[in-house]
């Protein structure tokens, strides 16, 4: 394995040119803008960002498309990039000021970031860390959390941050400057003058021009390349792939699967992403990982990837045309008998694999009473995060196993009662939740069902209304700010019973003043259902932050009962029994 050295600016330039291309059995861009934001201030400050994979070969490779254009490369020999995509896609979109492509390249999004020509010299830490490895866009969190921060809160924060995903307020003010922007030019003179600076000797002259500059170095930071052999196969080269994958812990199991599934099913990752897009179009944008799963799942009767390598191709081909039958036999049953549209409103997408299998064995023949209770089974499990408690794939391959049985929703409903004790919700169930929690997905559902509107355009609470002030958001109904007053802390003011659904435009006129002072016009203006239907309690004496405590108390009861009645659960009744069970 031979080493060698290149810049960004030279790696940046041989994907324009077509010079460095994408095997068939790496997985697609994810990366969220905010990830782009701190490999930016990563390189801006010298830091480390790992090493480049690639593989020189004149062998005819299944290849996919980069997220970022490129020119056609006339030559059969190339460069293949095996570790790095994720970065040098980032890099290349930010410094050619080019769209990404998303959802199989039918969609641009541009990675558009500020740069702070005021920042703090001391490090500000920003990083998030995703659970698993998991990535996803940011549009795929459609039920969002409101800024209920003051605006100079904001400002403030913003103002300690080097790199900042732009927007709109933020990039007309003077010291903020577009980073792809810079790029594209070596002239420091429409930034200094944009910021107020005309001469050489405003102090600020030489700061900002060394920041400008220290910006650009980003082209020139160096990368360690490992090139792999031409002597090298496919198969062996997408062995070291997942080896090399398998040790760093960077990618998730499906995404080594995938590399294993490519190499034995030469250009199936079109056929996938196909698929994939097929779901899309109809509100379910699930995972491609998932959809492997899935496939796995028909292929072997359970859902881990241990085994796929051994699959011979046959059973490859013939268990993803069955798993695309069960696939959409799945998004179907949750959209048009249970009420739930798009996957953002599962606690898990593992459900999906459970209807496409129990869909598939009954070869879609399903009678009216058992549909009905497998309804209620995925209300349940979806409620109470049947997938979401330890091990997931161990849970789902139970399941898995009842249907491959022979078993039904009656028997997946006694696997879940085994699991989580009492089906139905309690009040103490509620305490210390928030908005990762199963639970709040089905109070947005209860809540959808019991009529829940805007509190100000009187729409219906929905999860793809279009426009920014009407985009669903979840409001804190005792804000952050008014609560951090009252000396509760981050934890509390999340609690489940401290929220509510509303769309973006009141989340905004709310902004952080208190319930005691804006909850009167809006109960004028919307009328008391509006409230009542959320759960929220209505006596004046809970408004205030001193009664935030019996508030939440109040209406986590509430919250309880109306799961329970979208639910079809007699509390009172399931309580009963389990009671006379303990005396017997």
């Amino acid at each position: 394995m031979a080493k060698a050295e290149a810049t960004v600016e030279e790696l940046v330039g041989m994907i324009e040119r077509g010079e460095l291309r994408l095997p068939e059995m790496q997985r697609r861009y994810v990366w969220r803008s905010t990830r782009v934001r701190d490999l930016l201030d990563s390189l801006y400050r010298g830091y480390p960002s790992g090493a480049i994979l690639l593989w020189e070969t004149d062998e005819d490779v299944p290849l996919q498309e980069f997220a970022v254009s490129q020119h056609k490369n006339p030559y059969q020999s190339t460069r293949l990039l095996l570790d790095g995509q994720q970065r040098l896609t980032s890099l290349s979109a930010v410094i050619r000021g080019e769209p990404v492509k998303v959802r199989g390249g039918k969609k641009l999004k541009p990675i558009e970031l500020l740069f702070n020509l005021e920042h703090p010299d001391e490090l500000y830490v920003v990083t998030e860390v995703e659970e698993d490895g998991a990535d996803a866009d940011e549009d795929e969190d459609i039920i969002q959390d409101e800024a209920d921060s003051s605006v100079d809160e904001l400002q403030r924060r913003f103002d300690k941050m080097t790199f900042v995903v732009s927007t709109k307020k933020l990039g007309q003010l003077a010291h903020w400057v577009s980073v792809s922007d810079v790029f594209k030019t070596d002239e420091d003179a429409p930034f200094l003058e944009r910021a107020g600076v005309e001469k050489i000797s405003d102090p600020l002259y030489k700061k900002y021009s060394q920041r400008l500059a220290r910006l650009r170095g980003i082209r020139k930071y160096v990368y360690r390349m490992d090139v792999l052999e031409r002597t090298l196969k496919y198969n062996e080269v997408t062995e070291i792939f997942v080896r090399v994958n398998s040790l760093g812990a960077k990618l998730r199991s499906s995404d080594l699967a995938l590399a294993q599934i490519t190499a034995k099913w030469r250009q199936s990752l079109g056929v996938f992403l196909e698929f994939q897009q097929t779901c899309a179009d109809t509100g379910f944008d699930i995972d491609l990982g998932l959809l492997l799963k899935n496939m796995v799942a028909f292929a072997t009767g359970q859902s881990k990837f241990l085994t796929v390598a051994t699959l011979p191709l046959e059973t490859l081909q013939s268990a993803w045309k069955e798993s695309c039958r069960g696939m959409e036999f799945a998004t179907n049953f949750l959209k048009s008998n249970v009420g739930i549209e798009s996957p953002v409103l599962l606690s898990s997408p593992f459900i999906l694999v459970t209807l496409a299998m129990f869909g598939h064995r009954r070869d879609y023949q399903i009678p009216p009473a058992e549909s009905d209770m497998l309804r209620n089974w995925v209300l349940l499990a979806n409620a109470k995060g049947r997938y979401s408690r330890g091990s997931s794939e161990t849970l789902l391959d139970q399941d898995l196993a009842t249907i491959r049985q022979g078993g039904g929703p009656a028997e997946l409903m006694d696997r879940l009662r085994t699991q989580v004790g009492r089906l139905d919700i309690a009040t103490e169930e509620l305490e210390g939740r928030n908005q990762r929690s199963a639970l709040f997905k089905t109070m947005f559902l209860a809540f959808r069902a019991s009529g829940a509107k805007d509190w100000r355009s009187n729409l219906s609470i929905a999860i793809d209304h279009s426009g920014s002030q009407h985009k669903l958001q979840f409001h804190h109904i005792f804000p952050k700010a008014v609560l951090k007053r009252g000396s509760y802390g981050s934890r509390e003011a999340d609690d489940i019973a401290n929220l509510a659904f509303i769309g973006g435009k009141t989340n905004r006129v709310i902004s952080d003043k208190e319930p005691l002072h804006y909850f009167p016009p809006l109960i004028e203006q919307a009328g008391a259902s509006a409230f009542e239907s959320q759960c929220i309690p209505l006596e004046a004496e809970l408004h205030d932050v001193s009664a935030y405590k019996r508030f939440l108390a109040a209406r986590r009861s509430a919250i309880a009962q109306r799961l329970n009645d979208f639910l079809r659960i007699d509390a009172a009744g399931v309580q009963a029994r389990a009671e006379s069970g303990k005396e017997h």
